[in-house]
């Protein structure tokens, strides 16, 4: 039997217990019950009163006696939905920390997998560079690849720290008056110059959007929204960002052509830890952290995220302000 299950089995073995105790503790009080009757309507027969006073007697004693039966059973009858109750929730509440765990055992196998291949990677360029006399040409190509894993080495890093702020409610939120497009070619330009080769990065929002956001809140909503649109996306297609008005509201649309995400767990993809489970996209780096942080930084600044399907394929992140 797997070692996961024991618990509940002796969950489930001792409520089936106390239920059993509980219903033959309800049968001999019942019993009881009704040997306190016989016992009362023989002494009622043994007295000096008459029999229309003997049959009032008897007749008061069976109401009683149904009153404690009704009693018994009503009493059992709560104690056993609480009961029920109880195990449901537990069951539920069982289940639910055994995925998590699941879920972190997972993420703690990707996160070492994670840390160690970029260093892993720049290690093993640095020492190609000493070991080589190499054309310039492809020495610039080491050190672009020894960018782009230490750019993702340091956005591991950033994660972590953000989604340690976030659990322990300690991520401060600064809002200032801030020109859109002109933040998010900022803050994209080294994203756009690694991948310029693989994906081609579209910024398509009026220069004059403005909106009250915390910088470094919204830089890592955006790289992490375009690092999981690269990661799931075939090589030489567009990633666009897109923004539009309305209904008062500015909607700002982060667009690929990659693999989607199935319905059924769209509203899963922003839990901690968690990755979709298809093993096309389980084969993608990653550590299930990214849209987690993503959903949290977008409602401290007290806007919502969405997401869509695109066509004819690929998902659209939308957030709304």
């Amino acid at each position: 039997m797997n070692k996961k299950s024991n618990p509940l089995l002796i969950f489930y073995i001792l409520t089936i217990y106390i239920v059993l105790q509980f219903a033959w503790w309800t049968y001999m009080l019942s019993n009881l019950n009704d040997e306190v009757y016989a016992k009362k309507t023989e002494l009622v027969f043994s007295s000096q009163k008459t029999i229309l006073e003997k049959n009032d007697l008897i007749d008061e004693l069976e109401k009683k006696l149904i009153k404690k039966k009704l009693m018994i059973i009503g009493e059992g009858s709560v104690f056993i939905l609480l009961l029920l109750a109880g195990i449901y929730k537990t069951r539920k509440s069982f289940f639910k920390e055994l995925k998590l765990a699941e879920q972190q055992k997972n993420f703690l196998l990707s996160i070492t997998h994670e840390l160690k291949s970029p260093v892993a990677s720049v290690k093993l360029y640095l020492q190609t560079l000493l070991k080589r006399d190499l054309e310039k040409q492809k020495i610039e190509q080491i050190l672009i690849n020894s960018i782009k894993e230490t750019e993702r080495l340091n956005n591991l890093i950033d994660n972590l720290l953000v989604a340690s702020k976030i659990e322990s409610e300690l991520y401060p939120i600064f809002l200032e008056k801030t020109l859109i497009r002109l933040f998010i070619e900022k803050t994209v330009i080294n994203l756009k110059t690694i991948y310029q080769d693989k994906y081609e990065i579209v910024i398509n929002i009026n220069p004059e959007l403005s909106l009250d956001i915390d910088k470094q809140a919204f830089s890592s909503i955006i790289l992490n929204l375009l690092e999981n649109a690269i990661k799931y996306s075939p090589i030489n297609t567009t990633i666009s960002i897109e923004s539009h008005q309305e209904n008062g509201r500015s909607i700002l649309r982060i667009i690929d052509q990659g693999i989607g995400i199935p319905d059924h767990e769209k509203k899963l993809i922003f839990n901690r830890f968690y990755r979709i489970g298809s093993e096309e996209t389980r084969s993608a780096k990653g550590t299930g952290l990214g849209l987690f942080i993503v959903k949290h930084l977008i409602e401290k600044q007290k806007g919502e995220i969405a997401i869509y399907d695109n066509t004819p394929k690929g998902s659209i992140f939308e957030i709304i302000f």
